[in-house]
C-alpha cells in the first residue's frame, strides 16, 4: 500500500486507493482492494496502445468498463453474494428497481458517461446501479462536503500519449505533415500525438484557410491535413454494435435516431442501418 501511495499520478492507483479507504472509514463501511492490474493490462492498455498506434482513436473507459468493471468486478460482487453492484458513472437506468432495464443519459449533460458504457448488457443492467446518474457534479461534490468525505474537490485526469510512448515507442517516431496531394508542408514528432479532427497544435503556419487531420497514415509515418471541408462525411460504418433494449435488435429498415460521435459534441440526427 506504501508503494502504491507514491504513484500518484496513475490512473486509478496511489492515492485513489488511499482516498477511497479514508472515505469507506468515515462511512463506516469495509473497503478491500482487489488486484486486476494483470487483466487491466491485458484487457484494456495493450489493446488501447495497439489501436491508438494504428492511428485510431481509441477509448480505454470503454474497454476497461466492458471488461474489468462489468465482467470482473462485477462477477466478484456476485461471488460475495451483492445484492447489486454501484458505481459512480454518471448515466441512469430505467427502470431504477425491477423490471427488464434501459440505460439513459445522466441529468447532467456535460458529464453523462452514456458513451462509455454503451457496450453495457441488458443482464449486467438488471444488476448494476449508478446513483449518482440523477445529480449535476456539483451536487455530488457538495455531498461529499456534506458528508466530509475526503475527496470532494479531487480533479480529473489522464494523459494518453505518454502511456501509448512507453508501450509503442515507434508510435512516437517523427515523420512528415502532408497536404491532400502528399506535398510535405511540416513535420510532427509522432502521429501519436494528432487525432483525426484535430487542428491546434499542428505548426504549421501561413495557410490561407486553417488545416485539420484529416487522416493519419501511421505505417507511413504521415499526418494528412486538410481543409475543414475534407472532414466532412455522410456516412459511415460502425462495428461492435450492442443492443439495450426490449427488441429483438436493431430492425431492417433501420432507426432515426441521435447520434454522438465525440464524447463532446452534441448528438446529430442520423439513420442507422444494419
Amino acid at each position: 500500500h506504501g508503494a502504491a501511495l507514491k504513484k500518484k499520478g496513475a490512473c486509478c492507483a496511489g492515492q485513489d486507493i488511499h482516498d477511497a479507504r479514508l472515505a469507506a472509514e468515515s462511512m463506516g463501511i469495509p473497503h478491500y482492494v482487489l488486484d486486476y492490474e494483470s487483466r487491466f493490462r491485458d484487457a484494456v492498455i495493450d489493446d488501447f496502445a495497439d489501436t491508438y498506434a494504428r492511428g485510431e482513436t481509441p477509448i480505454p473507459c470503454v474497454r476497461c468498463n466492458q471488461t474489468v468493471k462489468f465482467r470482473d468486478l462485477l462477477a466478484t460482487a456476485r461471488d460475495l453474494g451483492a445484492d447489486a453492484l454501484a458505481t459512480g458513472h454518471y448515466v441512469r437506468r430505467s427502470p431504477d428497481g425491477d423490471g427488464p432495464a434501459r440505460m439513459l443519459r445522466a441529468v447532467d449533460p456535460g458529464r453523462d458517461q452514456s458513451y462509455f458504457l454503451f457496450a453495457t448488457t441488458t443482464e449486467q443492467l438488471d444488476y448494476v446501479r449508478f446513483p449518482l446518474g440523477g445529480m449535476e457534479k456539483s451536487e455530488t461534490r457538495a455531498h461529499a462536503e456534506r458528508f466530509s468525505l475526503p475527496v470532494a474537490s479531487k480533479p480529473d485526469s489522464q494523459d494518453y500519449a505518454s502511456i501509448v510512448r512507453k508501450l509503442r515507442p515507434e508510435a512516437a517516431e517523427p515523420g512528415d505533415i502532408v497536404d491532400l496531394d502528399g506535398q510535405v508542408i511540416g513535420r510532427h514528432d509522432g502521429v501519436i500525438h494528432y487525432t483525426v479532427g484535430q487542428r491546434r497544435g499542428l505548426g504549421i503556419g501561413g495557410t490561407e484557410e486553417p488545416l485539420y487531420v484529416v487522416r493519419l497514415e501511421p505505417t507511413r509515418r504521415r499526418v494528412v491535413v486538410g481543409p475543414r471541408e475534407a472532414l466532412g462525411v455522410t456516412r459511415f460504418m460502425i462495428g461492435e454494435v450492442n443492443w439495450i433494449g426490449d427488441r429483438a435488435g436493431l430492425p431492417a429498415e433501420g432507426i432515426d435516431c441521435q447520434v454522438k460521435v465525440r464524447l463532446t459534441t452534441p448528438p446529430v440526427a442520423a439513420t442507422v442501418r444494419p
